[in-house]
């Protein structure tokens, strides 16, 4: 199966006091300072267990999703990837943390919400891609195993597979070791600029850096 449309959360670490409309604000700051990156933020924040607050773009959202009554920060990857499997998931992967760790470091915060690393959640959010079935999972589990090793080292790991048809195909990645953003963006490396999204304002962001 080649990967598209992938999607992956990071769960906040508990006990998380942040009122879901701070968020409003600070993806607001956050589209005055992208120069054109994100366009819009999308407030959910009155629905119970929904999608949160949502900074749009083009390419790629990012959230402080609670669907499933479980905060987290979800990036929603909406355009092509280029590249391999394995580089196409260490780049998503990669962007959620990175933009983990923003949130954590965001002064207006002022560091009340930290990011758990010992747990992802993966999903696909294209049912003809990746219809919820065991064949997907055989199809996607060496690249998941993969980059797991590379996550969590020599702490093991477990993927749980979530077979509801009613939901999108989705796997949980977890280790028994505690990790934080920091953690994982170490052993994940430098990014190595192999996938890309397709839109030039990524491209041009990834120019400046």
């Amino acid at each position: 199966m080649e990967l598209q449309k992938i999607n992956v959360k990071f769960f906040v670490s508990e006990p998380d006091q942040v009122p879901l409309t701070t968020f409003i604000d600070v993806f607001h700051s956050w589209i005055q300072a992208a120069e054109g990156i994100y366009y819009d933020v999308a407030d959910y924040s009155h629905m119970r267990a929904g999608p949160g607050v949502i900074l749009i773009a083009i390419d790629a959202n990012v959230s402080i999703d609670e669907t499933g009554s479980r905060r987290g920060l979800l990036l929603d990857c909406k355009q092509p990837l280029t590249g391999s499997n394995d580089e196409k998931l260490r780049f998503v992967f990669r962007r959620a943390l990175e933009n983990c760790r923003k949130i954590e470091e965001e002064p207006a915060l002022k560091g009340k919400m930290k990011f758990r690393g010992d747990e992802a959640f993966f999903f696909i959010n294209d049912r003809l891609l990746a219809p919820n079935t065991a064949e997907s999972l055989r199809d996607v589990r060496p690249d998941l195993e993969q980059l797991a090793k590379k996550l969590f080292g020599d702490a093991g790991f477990t993927l749980e597979y979530h077979p509801d048809p009613r939901r999108r195909f989705s796997v949980t990645l977890r280790s028994a070791k505690a990790f934080d953003v920091a953690d994982l963006l170490r052993s994940l490396g430098a990014e190595d600029g192999e996938a890309l999204f397709t839109n030039i304002n990524l491209k041009r962001e990834r120019e400046r850096k």
